[in-house]
């Protein structure tokens, strides 16, 4: 259950740091309430999942996920621009977020 719930919280942490961009200083309702609803949400399955998982594996994933949906999101919407180079790196961190759960399951 709480691999379950970190992966969903690095999600909603790619929701909250796009909303942070939209917010414009929090000078805008909508994006404001959605970055501080999945902010909340986000940290509060994080603390979660570091209850039965390693901290600093924990971390790494949250983030991984996080950065990755942030970076995917932003190239898929135009904002964020799109290079064979970010793409494989993208790509990389996918990868080491996988080999963490992966090494956790094995010891």
């Amino acid at each position: 259950m709480a691999w379950i719930v970190l992966v969903l919280s690095g999600v909603l942490e790619a929701v909250w740091a796009t909303a942070l961009g939209r917010a414009e200083g929090f000078t805008k309702l909508v994006p404001s309430i959605v970055f501080l609803v999945a902010l909340v949400c986000s940290m509060l399955g994080l603390a979660y999942a570091v209850k039965t998982l390693p901290t600093g594996t924990t971390y790494a994933i949250w983030v991984g996920i996080g950065a990755t949906l942030t970076v995917a999101y932003g190239m898929f919407s135009g904002t964020e621009p799109v290079s064979l180079a970010k793409v494989l790196l993208i790509i990389g961190l996918i990868g080491c977020v996988i080999g963490l759960k992966l090494v956790h399951d094995g010891s």
